[in-house]
């Protein structure tokens, strides 16, 4: 790997989520701060939404480690299952065995009894749903009927919803108008605007131990910024491929060139837009990004991005 050559401490650009890496200065941070505030106000349904490769499930973990013993907290990060598994789910998250041959009648009074001794221990429960756009009808009115369970003064259970656009489509439907309605605060994501991209890409470097000059050219950034489109993912799959590029013939600094090699090897990169600021991309890109995965024997690069 290039970590020796380029001094750093880890992989700067691993697409894992790691809250060590959450990026304070941006959008995620204001979309933190709303959350925490309206969970320590006793709200009972929130929403994110982001298109996919944002940083959702980031700022869902950075949001489970920033709450404090006050609360319980339940994390259900592919919520396409019915209502009996979501409680069922729920029941675990919480601390609890459930028999297989528990109705779903009993699974939801011996989860409501969890909710009531944690409020009367003073803690606060949240339910954090990740992919909540996959969640079907018949599951979300489970949720929301759990949900009307209060005290005076708070949500017995409080419902963070974080899911992709379409998760917004289907609340406008008519028939889940209910559950709507009781959204009480709401963050839509959105793409790194220029600077923001730039300090993100030296906060990640200095986090994975960077202490150098500039490691990537105003050309190389204005590329992988394009290519890119702001999306967080896709910013971390350019730039690793990028140094891998930089780092085959021996270059300790990320080039035009470079960068472009990483952009003809990304599916998913905005090659159009790249393609305005680079005169066409180099058609040997991905032959030669390809072959250093080959040469470097990086079958972590294969496992740990994809």
């Amino acid at each position: 790997m290039y970590l020796e050559h380029f001094g750093l401490n880890e992989p700067p650009f691993s697409i894992t989520p790691d809250t060590g890496y959450f990026f304070a200065g941006s959008d995620h941070q204001a979309a933190l701060n709303m959350l925490l505030v309206a969970l320590r106000s006793g709200e009972g349904f929130l929403k994110l939404v982001g298109e996919v490769g944002l940083g959702k499930t980031l700022l869902c973990r950075k949001l489970l480690a920033a709450l404090e013993d006050g609360f319980v907290t339940a994390y259900i990060p592919n919520p396409e299952i019915t209502p009996k598994a979501m409680h069922v789910l729920l029941a675990e998250e919480l601390g609890f065995r459930v028999s297989a041959s528990s109705t779903q009648e009993r699974l939801y009074k011996a989860i409501t009894q969890r909710l009531v001794d944690n409020a009367r221990e003073g803690r606060r429960t949240v339910l954090l749903l990740d992919e909540a756009q996959a969640l079907n009808d018949q599951t979300l009115e489970s949720v929301r009927l759990l949900s009307n369970l209060e005290t005076e003064k708070y949500k017995l259970l409080q419902v963070v919803l974080v899911g992709q656009p379409e998760l917004e489509r289907r609340l406008n439907r008519r028939n889940i108008r209910q559950l709507r309605q009781r959204i009480t605060f709401s963050h839509r994501l959105r793409p790194f605007d220029r600077d923001t991209f730039e300090a993100y890409v030296a906060h990640r470097l200095s986090v994975a131990g960077y202490r150098g000059p500039a490691l990537f050219s105003a050309a190389a950034l204005r590329i992988i910024y394009h290519a890119s489109g702001g999306v967080p993912r896709l910013i971390n799959i350019l730039c690793h491929k990028a140094l891998l590029a930089a780092y085959g013939p021996g270059a300790f600094r990320v080039t035009r060139g470079h960068a472009r090699d990483a952009v003809a090897d990304t599916e998913g990169a905005n090659g159009h837009r790249a393609g305005r600021i680079l005169g066409g991309l180099r058609s040997h890109g991905y032959a030669l990004v390809a072959a250093l995965a080959v040469s470097l024997g990086l079958a972590w690069l294969l496992g740990g991005l994809f």
